[in-house]
């Protein structure tokens, strides 16, 4: 008798549990994968590499590895000045809150472009 009470306990308990399954898969599948960072290195004047993708809310970091030469990351389209210059061992981030297609160049060496498309 003990054991056929404690069976339909476990099956009651499997039951009344049950219907949160789906709500745990829900929140387990639909949760957004934390932001990332995502390093391009300038180096010989150039932007290594050249070409992103990243996804929305994510931080893209550009490092100076060169021995002597400043750089700096200029987002034209967005009508601003050009940004101050950083130097070797120094680095600039931005974090792409938006989708779409952004050209950036280096301000003192225009022939230097990369994009970062953001999804």
């Amino acid at each position: 008798m003990y054991a056929m009470a404690m069976q339909m306990r476990v099956k009651n308990m499997n039951v009344k549990y049950a219907s949160f399954i789906p709500l745990l898969l829900v929140l387990t599948f639909s949760s957004k994968l934390p932001a990332k960072e995502v390093v391009v290195e300038i180096y010989k004047k150039a932007f290594i590499p050249a070409d992103i993708r990243v996804e929305k809310g994510d931080t893209v970091i550009w490092k100076n590895i060169e021995k002597r030469q400043y750089h700096n990351v200029w987002f034209k389209q967005f009508n601003t000045e050009e940004p101050d210059y950083f130097f070797p061992g120094e680095s600039y981030q931005r974090t792409f809150n938006d989708t779409g297609v952004f050209v950036y160049e280096c301000g003192p060496h225009p022939k230097m472009t990369g994009t970062v498309t953001v999804q």
